[in-house]
């Protein structure tokens, strides 16, 4: 069945017996309501399932049958409670119908196995919850699982690990679809960080460690406070009072990435910041964001969101900005 305009901005959340409540729960608090004020419109939230269902220890009744996914814009698929057991059969049918219909598709932590078990992640790169990326890619070998990010996006299939990283791929959609201005009012009213890249790690054996113990605590505000400066790898190092070996080693530990990478994706959020939210040339936004010309912000901005900065602003433009 063709979709309707009127289902161009639905997103269906899966809902069945056999998931878990964290994730589903966390999709519809993020996805219910626009705190900013400034998307238009905003996503038509349902609630898809085959009936009455249990979540852990509660019930729900869900707005419509598993066949809405198929007339949905974008369909996400929770976390399964246990990876072992056979899928609903329903579930399955009817995320493939939603794939092959042409639905942008979601999966939150082990929610991948429905995903993989329809055919949807055959030949993409996906993840899950570390704990079962061994489990997903032996039992889909068609899948290119990396046990190492926080999340993939391939356009349009994208899959998270778990728990916290759910939110950061909800968040991740949210900037994808109404740029950075609204993904951060959301990620304020959830009190989340507002961005963390999908490739940082898991910490699977290397959890971040406290704001008092971790030496990158007082280098981060410095160089947030400094982007407009040609800053180096080396300054910061200097700064932090170690060695860039040393600084290397603790950024890898802590942000999953490089000193240079972090620097550079701190920049261009700047940038995505300052065109939505200004009306600065853009090389007043290449000097402000500290990357000089508008020749290197353009690479750097293309190679990062894939799009140049003057098509991200017509895009994402405020109708107005925020105090």
């Amino acid at each position: 069945m063709p979709r309707t305009v009127s289902d161009m901005a639905t997103l269906a959340l899966a809902a069945t017996d056999s998931m878990l409540h964290f994730e589903l729960a966390m999709a519809c608090e993020v996805f219910v309501r626009d705190p900013s004020g400034l998307a238009d419109p905003w996503y038509d939230l349902v609630v898809c399932g085959p009936g009455p269902v249990r979540i852990g220890r509660f019930w729900m009744e869900p707005d419509d049958g598993l066949d809405r996914l198929a007339r949905a814009d974008t369909v996400i698929v929770p976390a399964v409670e246990d990876v072992d057991a056979e899928l609903p059969a329903g579930l399955v049918d009817a995320v493939r119908a939603a794939h092959e219909a042409g639905a942008r598709m979601v999966s939150l932590c082990t929610g991948a196995f429905v995903l993989a078990a329809a055919g949807v992640l055959d030949g993409l790169r996906a993840t899950t919850h570390w704990a079962h990326t061994e489990a997903l890619a032996a039992r889909y070998p068609r899948v290119r699982v990396d046990p190492d990010v926080l999340y993939v996006d391939n356009g349009t299939v994208l899959a998270s690990a778990g728990k916290a990283a759910a939110i950061d791929l909800c968040l991740h959609l949210i900037r994808r679809d109404h740029g950075a201005t609204v993904a951060n009012a959301v990620a304020r009213r959830l009190v989340v960080p507002p961005h963390r890249a999908g490739g940082q790690a898991q910490f699977v054996t290397t959890p971040v460690p406290a704001r008092d113990d971790n030496p990158l605590g007082d280098l981060v505000p410095w160089v947030m406070e400094r982007l407009d400066r040609p800053l180096t790898v080396e300054d910061l190092a200097r700064r932090a009072k170690m060695s860039s070996r040393h600084l290397a080693r603790h950024f890898r530990s802590v942000t999953g990435t490089t000193p240079l990478q972090w620097l550079s994706t701190q920049r261009v959020r700047r940038a995505q910041e300052l065109l939505e939210n200004t009306d600065d040339s853009i090389d007043t936004i290449a000097h402000l964001a500290g990357m000089g010309t508008a020749a290197t912000l353009r690479r750097h901005f293309h190679r990062t969101l894939g799009v140049p900065p003057d098509v991200y602003r017509r895009t994402f433009r405020s109708a107005s900005p925020p105090a």
